[in-house]
């Protein structure tokens, strides 16, 4: 689309000013040069004679191409001045929020990828984005509403162990992580025989831990997390 947009903008008119011509810069973006895609539609893009939508497309190109090797700050830049030439390029909007997005900077990229579906609903990369990261934000959202909090209510908490998880924000995290996975494996047990075994297996760890958690030599941490990579397995899930 960008270069077929910039191509139509091509002109070989006698006099015309070759810097103005959008000719250059679409040749070397279609080549995927971009090295000379930087150069040459730097030139273009510099040049107040030159068409303010060519310019825009220019900025495009060139962002495209920082993009490609690398220069995120650069090619952010770019589209933030094409999109000053012209508020109503969807692919900027999408193509910089894809770049806030890799920076980390979630609120920014929503913010584009939302810009861009309202002026084109029907843009299917803008849409996939922001589907994808509002699902992102709503699982960090929810991660954050537990974070430092067990599997059980600390406020009722009686077990010398029980306090220390609640004090703890990571053992927290942990104690929590080996309920849930605990809870994820007699859910896909194959059998009630396998889930009751499973769950078995729980409740002796439990047990352990209520034991044996104060005495010397004994890890709480250490115990947690070899209780989850029994649950997991070596690999995870």
């Amino acid at each position: 689309m960008l270069f077929a947009d910039l191509a139509r903008a091509t002109s070989s008119e006698p006099g015309k000013d070759v810097e103005a011509d959008p000719g250059r810069c679409v040749a070397a973006a279609a080549a995927g040069d971009d090295d000379k895609t930087i150069e040459v539609c730097g030139s273009l893009i510099d040049n107040e004679k030159a068409e303010r939508t060519d310019r825009a497309r220019a900025l495009l190109a060139r962002a495209a191409a920082y993009d490609r090797k690398q220069m995120i700050d650069r090619a952010i830049t770019d589209y933030d001045i094409a999109l000053r030439f012209d508020p109503s390029l969807t692919d900027a909007y999408n193509a910089r929020g894809e770049l806030w997005r890799r920076k980390g900077d979630r609120r920014r990229a929503i913010m584009d990828f939302g810009a861009a579906v309202k002026l084109d609903p029907n843009h299917a990369a803008a849409k996939a984005n922001y589907k994808s990261l509002s699902l992102e934000l709503e699982r960090i959202g929810a991660m954050m509403a537990v974070a430092g909090k067990p599997s059980f209510d600390c406020r009722k908490a009686r077990r010398p162990v029980e306090k220390a998880i609640c004090a703890n924000p990571e053992l927290a995290d942990l104690d929590r992580e080996v309920n849930a996975s605990n809870v994820r494996a007699i859910r896909e047990a194959q059998n009630p025989r396998q889930a009751r075994e499973l769950q078995r297996e729980q409740d002796q760890f439990i047990a352990r831990r209520n034991a044996e958690f104060g005495k010397p030599g004994y890890d709480l941490q250490k115990a947690m997390r070899e209780r989850l990579q029994q649950i997991n397995g070596v690999d995870g899930y």
